[in-house]
């Protein structure tokens, strides 16, 4: 999720589009660098208490969005199998750094860029772009605009990257060359249409375009609020900062529920579509919700 990253500002500051294209692949970048290692330590932690087996999918989320990683054939070498056992969050990171060095921090993460990048890029330019063009034709309603200007940057970005996604599971999981893969492509739309290559985009959409939007309205409100009691009109990093923090962490409370189905259907999709094996289980948001809740609870909807 793109929850933590501090936006470029907008357009109506003088920026041009090339610039804010700079600005969040330098941003998209170095957030990765910094929330990796998290999500490296955490998944071996997972790994450690049960051990993946050949073809489970498990989330690794680069700061940036969630891709789903399929375990391979028996590697006992791939970076997410337990090489020693961790007495917690601080212990794996001293262990991994000490016995495997501290490149082992990023494992996994430069085939995630190549999607996580370009969406990022696309998302935040598209977002500025919208939000001046909307401020503009929106008069009165004007401080709406971001609302609705992170609603639909967000349904775009997804939209170009979810096939993409599919592909590169497909990909990860079978080792197949490119010219296997666009026959395997062909015969899924083929049989189950061309709308087959967005599956899974529905619970994505639903988590993520509330929260863009809802992170958006609240960053710019708390902007200009924290704008007017300083007494100030220039972004200074403290104000974006708390404006980011404060409203992501509003939207992300908000979204959680949406997040777990999410995350619960991108595996259940992931370990189908990389066996290629069609779905039999009903996926509809509201029935994932309503097998979560039969299992766990009502709290299984906001675990994690």
């Amino acid at each position: 999720s793109m929850s933590g990253q501090s936006p470029a500002p907008s357009a109506s500051n003088g920026i041009t589009p090339l610039q804010q294209m700079v600005a969040s692949c330098s941003g998209a970048i170095l957030t990765s660098l910094f929330v990796t290692p998290l999500d490296v330590v955490k998944i071996r932690l997972q790994a450690q208490k049960n051990p993946f087996p050949k073809g489970k999918c498990f989330v690794y989320c680069n700061g940036l969005m969630d891709h789903i990683c399929v375990c391979e054939n028996g590697n006992s070498k791939a970076w997410y199998k337990a090489t020693s056992h961790f007495n917690g969050t601080l212990d794996a990171f001293v262990k991994i750094v000490r016995r495997e060095g501290i490149k082992a921090l990023w494992s996994g993460l430069p085939p995630t860029l190549v999607m996580a990048v370009p969406a990022t890029v696309i998302y935040f330019t598209c977002y500025d772009q919208l939000c001046a063009a909307l401020r503009v034709r929106m008069g009165d309603y004007a401080q709406e605009a971001p609302l609705l200007a992170g609603a639909i940057a967000r349904v775009g970005s997804a939209t170009v990257i979810s096939p993409l996604e599919l592909i590169r599971t497909k990909l990860q999981y079978q080792k197949q060359s490119y010219r296997e893969l666009t026959d395997c492509i062909r015969s899924a739309v083929q049989t189950e249409g061309w709308l087959s290559l967005w599956r899974g985009l529905g619970p994505t959409l639903l988590r993520d375009v509330p929260f863009s939007a809802m992170y958006w309205y609240n960053y710019e409100k708390s902007k200009s609020w924290l704008y007017e009691r300083y007494n100030t009109r220039e972004p200074t990093f403290t104000v974006t900062f708390v404006s980011g923090a404060v409203s992501g962490s509003i939207a992300s409370i908000v979204t959680l529920p949406f997040d777990v189905v999410k995350t619960r259907r991108q595996v259940e999709l992931g370990e189908l579509q990389a066996k290629n094996l069609s779905c039999q289980v009903s996926t509809s948001t509201f029935s994932v919700m309503s097998r979560i809740v039969a299992q766990d609870g009502f709290g299984g909807l906001f675990a994690g």
